[in-house]
C-alpha cells in the first residue's frame, strides 16, 4: 500500500531515499558498537532515532 508513494516523488528525491535506505544499516551497526562501548544518553537517543527510521523504511511508510 505505501510502497507506491515513494514513486510519486521527483527522481532526485527517490535517489536520496534509496541512498539513505542502503546506508542506514552500516550506520546503525557502527552506532550500536559505539553505544555498547561508550554509552551516553545522546548515543542511545541517536540509535533509537536511526532504528525508528529503519523501521519506517522497512514498513515502506516513505
Amino acid at each position: 500500500m505505501g510502497g507506491y508513494r515513494r514513486y510519486r516523488f521527483p527522481s532526485w528525491v527517490r535517489k536520496c531515499i534509496f541512498i539513505v535506505e542502503r546506508a542506514l544499516l552500516p550506520i546503525i551497526v557502527f552506532q550500536t558498537i559505539r553505544t555498547i562501548l561508550f554509552p551516553t544518553s545522546l548515543d542511545v537517543f541517536v540509535l533509537g532515532v536511526l532504528v525508528g527510521i529503519l523501521i519506517v523504511f522497512h514498513l515502506e511508510v516513505i
